[in-house]
């Protein structure tokens, strides 16, 4: 069950950033600008990726922050390879080459691990 809970953490994750995304597309002043978005994407990340851990511990699981975070990321990226890139990149003129050779979705993929590794090693007497 350990492993199901981490799975749907990186879903919230993926659904949270996915939804902030769609966001900032509508608002005009960032609207242009994906720098703009990415770079307050990946400050909110550390949000995201720091719930869905708090939301995975509250189980009382052992698992280290670390693996939750790479579970995580890699539950995010297998959603945007079967949702993400059909649904929202081909539609727009992109492909699953120019998506997945981005450097900002593999910042964003790192981040997320690394909030959750480092949440979890400063709150682990905490959770």
């Amino acid at each position: 069950m350990k492993y199901i809970r981490a799975i749907f953490s990186g879903i919230l994750v993926w659904f949270a950033v996915s939804l902030f995304f769609y966001i900032l597309e509508q608002i005009p002043v960032v609207k242009d600008s994906f720098f703009e978005q990415s770079v307050i994407v990946a400050i909110s990340i550390v949000f995201f990726a720091i719930g869905a851990a708090k939301f995975y511990y509250l189980k009382k699981y052992k698992m280290s922050g670390l693996k939750l975070g790479i579970i995580m990321s890699l539950t995010a990226l297998f959603l945007d390879i079967i949702i993400t890139v059909p649904f929202v990149e081909i539609p727009n003129g992109r492909s699953y080459e120019s998506f997945f050779t981005s450097p900002v979705l593999w910042i964003l993929a790192f981040v997320n691990a690394v909030s959750v590794f480092l949440w979890r090693k400063l709150n682990k007497s905490v959770v």
